[in-house]
């Protein structure tokens, strides 16, 4: 594995991204370079709150604003890995949260739509793509369930909440050879699928494990009364 160094900020957090990709990723199951060159080059403390800075590279999901929280490190990975991800390819994000996934992806594909329900961590999440020069994140506020039409097809989508099934939306929105990765199941467990779109519009499903994360609220998603 081979680290571009030249890639990374200089900022006095970088001795802590290194311990978190060596322990954390490099010695999991994470293989592809440009996913951790990614993570390297991001700040996590920039995307959590002020006072869980100091956890930010430990191995743990961690609380942010909104009530939601920021999955550990290597699930970020494991999902980012699990898109293929190509330089030139167009991405949707269900779910921005405090922005650190869309950060990780946008330092590898060409652009990053990404879509969040919550006002405030749209707006957090904006500003922080904007003070680290992140110019090929574009967020919008709403359904993401419903995907972001205008903006389609797209070369992958993942989704960082989990659905009581694949919404139909996306399917729609995925380019063929698209890669859709989504934790699916009840609001405590999920699997982490990984869906495929062939070029006779099949999709060719697989499960990349068990997860858990908040539910996905939306029209095609989960109600808030539920």
């Amino acid at each position: 594995m081979t680290i571009d160094y030249y890639k990374v900020d200089s900022d006095v957090r970088l001795a802590e991204r290194e311990w978190m990709v060596q322990t954390q990723l490099i010695g999991r199951d994470i293989t592809d370079e440009a996913v951790i060159n990614s993570m390297l080059i991001v700040p996590r403390h920039k995307y959590v709150l002020e006072d869980k800075q100091e956890y930010a590279y430990y191995g743990t999901a961690l609380e942010i604003e909104a009530g939601q929280t920021i999955s550990q490190p290597y699930i970020v990975a494991l999902m980012a890995q699990a898109l293929e991800l190509k330089a030139n390819d167009k991405v949707l994000e269900v779910g921005t949260g405090s922005g650190y996934s869309a950060a990780v992806l946008s330092r590898i594909a060409l652009c990053i739509y990404t879509i969040e329900r919550h006002d405030v961590l749209a707006h957090l999440a904006k500003e922080r793509f904007q003070n680290q020069g992140y110019e090929n994140v574009e967020v919008r506020i709403g359904d993401g369930t419903l995907g972001w039409t205008e903006k389609a097809p797209f070369d992958a989508i993942l989704v960082t909440a989990g659905g009581p099934v694949i919404p139909e939306s996306l399917i729609d929105q995925l380019a063929i050879g698209g890669r859709l990765v989504i934790p699916v199941g009840d609001k405590g467990d999920q699997k982490l699928l990984r869906v495929k779109k062939t070029v006779t519009r099949e999709l060719i499903e697989e499960n990349l494990g068990s997860v858990r994360f908040v539910p996905l609220i939306g029209t095609e998603g989960w109600s808030e009364l539920n």
